[in-house]
């Protein structure tokens, strides 16, 4: 009897030790369930701080994308700040330059800077001083009629485009061609360079192409073949788009890196000559063998503006107008040697100006506001303020 009532009461110990130990596990897996919970929120709030940040860089990204958009003092380039004031109407000839022998089919000012660059159809690029008009510097190498131009966003490389089916690519420090650019086999009469990075160019040639060219690396990254001849083309602001004008009259916008042909509209009703895109990427200027000269949204590629005068006539399949560096002014030259300026806002012509006596080929704005320069058929490179 004395046994049993011990084993009972050692029976009884263990039952509470067992719900002792039971209580304290409850307790240890109600902590362990309150910390991970603890943990949980800690992960969310962390998550939580994560995308803030990640949405505040967007914003960030944006802002600063939308603040080099807009027209003011300053655009942030990959080199520094790009200077350019209120456009003025030009109305006098500065500068009366014997450019080039046999006619001027390219001009374009470098950034930041008053400076003009020419080419020709002698095989030269030329740079001058628009303030005195006298010749700074001189570039040979081109095998062949310089039929377009481009400049990289630090002004240390000018491409041309060539009648001898190639691209040359010249070091302005030194003076000599650090790329001759190998692929078309016909001659190239288009050319631009990406906006977001110097390294990318395109260009077009009568073979039916459109080229894509990595310039540190001098080769060919991409080639589009399309069945119209393209006489145009320009970057958009993205850098990894471009616009391009064709034979077939129509404006047509590719990714470059797919060579995926995004849209088209049909711009004009005879052969598109030149394409200029706004500073702040969201119009683009066509000009067409019509004598029309069209301003098209870039997102929707519809038509914002239509510009015509009586007396202005496309020159040449290669004639370039452009809009100023403020998006208030078009330009263009005509084959009677006049450049018509219109505004934008009114749609009217605001000035001729008169000085050329043969057709005008190009005309280009400097992203200071002035001067305006135009060049001609006979070699003759105006400068307008």
């Amino acid at each position: 009897m004395s046994e049993h009532q011990e084993l009972k009461g050692q029976l009884e110990q263990l039952t509470i030790k067992a719900k002792n130990a039971e209580a304290e596990n409850k307790m240890l897996v109600d902590r362990w369930m309150l910390q991970k919970m603890q943990d949980a929120e800690r992960l969310n709030e962390a998550n939580a701080l994560y995308e803030d940040m990640i949405e505040r860089l967007k914003a960030s990204g944006l802002e600063k994308l939308a603040r080099q958009q807009v027209d003011g003092i300053v655009r942030r380039s990959e080199e520094g700040a790009e200077f350019f004031a209120e456009s003025t109407i030009p109305s006098i000839c500065k500068n009366r330059i014997n450019a080039h022998e046999g006619g001027c089919a390219s001009i374009l000012f470098e950034y930041n800077s008053g400076k003009l660059i020419s080419g020709g159809q002698d095989r030269s690029i030329k740079m001058w001083d628009t303030s005195t008009g006298s010749l700074s510097n001189s570039l040979f190498g081109c095998l062949g009629s310089v039929l377009d131009l481009a400049i990289t966003h630090d002004n240390r490389f000018i491409i041309a485009a060539s009648s001898s089916n190639n691209l040359f690519v010249w070091d302005v420090n030194s003076g000599r061609v650090r790329h001759t650019l190998t692929g078309h086999t016909d001659k190239v009469c288009a050319v631009d360079v990406s906006r977001v990075s110097s390294r990318h160019v395109v260009s077009a040639a009568y073979d039916r192409t459109i080229k894509v060219w990595d310039l540190q690396k001098g080769y060919c990254t991409n080639t589009i073949i399309f069945h119209s001849n393209c006489n145009a083309l320009c970057f958009n602001t993205d850098g990894l788009t471009i616009c391009s004008g064709h034979v077939d009259g129509n404006l047509r916008m590719w990714d470059i890196q797919t060579g995926k042909l995004l849209s088209e509209v049909a711009a004009h009703s005879l052969a598109i000559t030149s394409i200029s895109l706004s500073r702040n990427g969201n119009v683009v200027l066509t000009s067409g063998r019509d004598n029309l000269h069209n301003l098209f949204d870039i997102r929707s590629l519809e038509v914002c503006g239509t510009f015509r005068a009586t007396g202005n006539r496309v020159a040449s399949n290669w004639s370039r107008s452009c809009i100023s560096p403020d998006d208030n002014y078009i330009a263009s030259g005509s084959s009677d040697g006049s450049v018509y300026i219109w505004s934008i806002s009114k749609g009217d012509i605001v000035c001729t100006l008169k000085e050329h006596t043969t057709p005008v080929l190009s005309c280009t704005w400097s992203g200071l506001g002035k001067p305006l320069a135009s060049a001609d058929k006979n070699g003759i490179v105006c400068t307008w303020t």
